[in-house]
């Protein structure tokens, strides 16, 4: 396997900055803000996945990590889940991916098959869904979850969910930079 050759030009980037469909900031308000860069950091790693195969999605960083870019998707499912369905809104739904023996499976089970990616891609976008019409019809953020030993309040959870993507981001950046040498954005 030859190594890729890092890119950086604005002709080379995902998208062009004119058809970005990440926002430039700007927002009004607390609400507005939580959620605008939580839908920009999903689109950002969305965008980092953007026109790879199966393969080059479940390739794995450096040994001994398991992550990858199908692994960081399939992870954010999970947790969109855990946090929003699960702990906020007090729904009994089953995790994803893991169970009490597998409780690395959303990293270890991203492997380059089609129908694994379909799937990763398919649930998390079903969670961010339930999730952003979850939070739309939540009036105060400061709601207290309704589960969980500590409760978290619905503004700390956008907070945290906000470090979650921007902390998988960077490693989305560098696992994309492996695969093809494509930088930026």
């Amino acid at each position: 396997m030859t190594e890729p050759v890092r890119q950086f030009a604005w002709s080379n980037m995902f998208v062009t900055p004119e058809d970005d469909p990440r926002s430039e900031g700007g927002f009004v308000g607390e609400r507005a803000t939580l959620v605008g860069y939580l839908r920009d950091y999903r689109l950002t790693l969305e965008m980092k996945c953007a026109g790879l195969d199966a393969q080059e999605l479940a390739r794995r960083s450096v040994p001994p990590s398991t992550m990858s870019l199908l692994g960081i998707v399939r992870h954010m499912a999970r947790v969109e889940r855990v946090w929003f369905r699960r702990i906020h809104a007090g729904l009994h739904v089953p995790d994803l991916f893991r169970t009490p023996e597998r409780r690395d499976a959303d990293w270890d089970g991203a492997v380059g098959d089609p129908a694994v990616v379909e799937e990763a891609f398919r649930l998390w976008r079903e969670e961010i869904a339930f999730a952003e019409k979850y939070v739309e019809g939540v009036e105060d953020l400061g709601a207290m979850s309704a589960t969980g030993d500590d409760p978290i309040s619905l503004r700390e959870l956008l907070l945290h969910m906000v470090e979650e993507y921007a902390r998988h981001c960077g490693h989305a950046d560098l696992l994309r930079e492996c695969v093809d040498g494509r930088v930026g954005q």
